[in-house]
């Protein structure tokens, strides 16, 4: 078993799912190839037509040309645009303007952008210990906004200090959970101490030492907390508005709840980065902007993009596509998030793998997926829990259908065979505030009704719905929860990312919080152990495919729909493109200027 599931199942569920060039030089190689440095029109024609789901795949409107501003804004408030305190996808997406990680996303459309490249340093990690050593060396060159060097022990002190949850709230707490020896309520700002599992042996060369084997520790070091601080210049709680740039931008203006301001940062050193093309002269961001506001900006030309990449509303998403020249501006956007339903075998009579078969073959798919929004922004019908934007899924389809509305006579075949020929009753939890996961309820009780399958649905607040109902396996079986309304969104697209915390069943807690509602199968964890602890990621992906076809073969879930969102891409905007890094269009490749 994983040690500290109870912290890192919390970070992992936390994470909102909001929102790739290989290189500087590769993106203008790339970008040759589609048809030249410039842009060509406001169609992108000579650089990737653009036309619906065109930036799915590929680059839209692809220029080399640098200049102008690039407008963004935001529905609500950042949660922070300190690195070592953001858990929002979007924020980690657009953090890469004004800093730089050990390794990063590559820069590519689709699932090429899922892949891992260095940043700051060499390489990928080097392992050692079995997994629980890993070691970086940092690039040549490499500096602050203020000219002064980065070394391995501002990257050292950047993770140290977010450990501190009381100071940074908001931030993930991998580090905490598996850093070698991290003193309870341990922080930089009163113990004035380094830790022992980070070491620094020289400026170049910083070593981590964990208190477990993790063979996926890479995403670890790609994300924000390993951002450079140079500790001198660390206000705390403050930083936030005063960060020091690594990245190709630094902040001009920065106004709490209202707006902040990016500008170029001469101190970047292109011939250190292959990740950031760095088009855009200016940034510009506001805050707090209503919904409605940025969709209509968004349609007119007036803002570039809607930061938080939550797609376009329901108004405007009418408006899109009923307008052929509007549609082919838009992008139905896959995400590493899959919505479901967790059949809960401790409720009678889903103890019996048939009567949880029969759930899965009445029920209504095209229902479903018209619940959370249909095929465009809303998701593609699911035959597993694994989405295909995560490397190394595999197509499973275990249950097939005579019809996407669901098949009876197979469902009938099912309860027959679990001895429940007529039917029986249970319970279907789903969030209150959440309308998509009721209407996919109302869908299932119509569906299994078909089959003598009679639901009662039974609502819960989302704030409490893991810790107090759904996730607190005696309240769910005390009222009868056999079906439970469930979504995810991995914090990285990889198995141990998206499955693990879904799938053991050692994380399932007397005392509630886990995301995992129904799979207990002691074979499905012994195989966790197994991929998390492979060093060979081809290998270990085929290890998590396998963890995937498993939990279907034991109908532990109706997988639902593998989601979507539908994004606006304007007309000015150019070198766009989804990335399954970060689930959305990638933020540092974009440009607006023409030639």
């Amino acid at each position: 078993m994983l040690a500290k599931t109870v912290k890192v199942e919390h970070t992992m569920r936390r994470r909102r799912t909001t929102i790739a060039v290989a290189g500087a030089a590769a993106l203008t190689v790339s970008l040759a190839a589609c048809g030249g440095g410039s842009s060509s029109g406001d169609d992108g024609d000579a650089g990737g037509a653009a036309k619906f789901d065109a930036a799915v795949t590929g680059v839209v409107n692809s220029s080399d040309a640098k200049g102008g501003t690039l407008r963004y804004a935001n529905e609500g408030e950042w949660d922070s645009t300190d690195p070592g305190d953001t858990y929002y996808g979007y924020s980690w997406n657009f953090a890469r303007y004004y800093t730089r990680t050990l390794v990063t996303y590559k820069s590519a459309p689709g699932a090429e952008g899922a892949t891992l490249v260095p940043d700051l340093a060499t390489s990928l990690g080097k392992s050692s210990d079995g997994g629980k050593t890993w070691t970086y060396t940092l690039k040549d060159g490499l500096k602050f906004e203020d000219g002064s060097p980065i070394t391995s022990g501002d990257i050292r002190y950047a993770v140290e200090r977010q450990l501190d949850k009381t100071t940074f709230p908001h931030g993930p707490t991998y580090f905490n959970d598996f850093l070698a020896d991290v003193p309870e309520g341990y922080s930089v700002y009163k113990d004035k101490k380094d830790l022992d599992a980070i070491e620094t042996p020289d400026d170049k060369t910083i070593v981590f030492h964990l208190n477990q084997a993790f063979s996926g520790f890479d995403y670890f070091a790609g994300l924000p907390a390993t951002a450079p601080v140079p500790k001198d210049k660390d206000t705390g709680s403050k930083y936030k508005s005063a960060v020091v740039s690594s990245g190709p931008y630094k902040f001009s203006d920065y106004e709490a709840g209202k707006s902040f301001k990016l500008v170029r940062n001469d101190q970047w050193d292109a011939a250190t980065d292959e990740v950031r093309p760095a088009l855009p002269d200016q940034i510009d961001v506001t805050l707090n902007v209503n919904k409605d506001d940025i969709d209509q900006r968004l349609l007119s030309g007036d803002l570039d993009v809607s930061v938080t990449q939550l797609g376009i509303g329901a108004a405007a998403k009418a408006q899109v596509l009923a307008d052929p020249e509007e549609k082919k501006n838009s992008d139905s956007a896959p995400l590493n998030r899959t919505w479901f339903t967790s059949i809960n075998s401790e409720v009678a009579p889903f103890d019996n793998i048939d009567c949880r078969k029969a759930v899965i073959y009445a029920a209504d798919h095209t229902g479903y997926q018209t619940a959370f929004g249909g095929s465009i922004g809303g998701g593609d019908v699911a035959t597993s829990l694994l989405p295909p934007t995560i490397p190394g899924q595999q197509k499973v389809d275990l249950y097939p259908v005579s019809a996407q509305t669901g098949d009876e006579a197979k469902a009938k075949e099912a309860l027959t065979a679990c001895g429940k020929p007529d039917g029986f009753e249970t319970s279907y939890s789903y969030r209150t505030e959440r309308p998509a996961e009721k209407a996919a309820a109302e869908s299932m009780q119509q569906s299994l009704a078909k089959v003598g399958i009679k639901v009662t649905l039974k609502p819960y607040p989302q704030g409490d719905y893991f810790s107090l109902y759904a996730g607190k396996p005696s309240f769910a079986k005390k009222e009868g929860l056999g079906l439970m309304a469930n979504g995810w969104a991995a914090d990285w697209p990889d198995g141990y990312g998206f499955l693990s915390q879904l799938v053991d069943s050692r994380v399932i807690r007397e005392t509630g919080g886990a995301s995992n509602l129904s799979v207990r199968d002691p074979e499905i964890d012994k195989l966790i152990d197994l991929a998390v602890n492979e060093q060979d990621t081809a290998k270990r992906e085929q290890e998590w495919a396998d963890i995937d076809k498993k939990v279907m073969e034991g109908a532990w879930v109706y997988p639902g729909v593998w989601a979507k969102v539908l994004l606006y891409r304007p007309k000015t905007l150019t070198n766009v493109f989804v990335s399954s890094g970060y689930d959305g269009y990638d933020y540092s490749a974009l440009g607006v200027a023409k030639s």
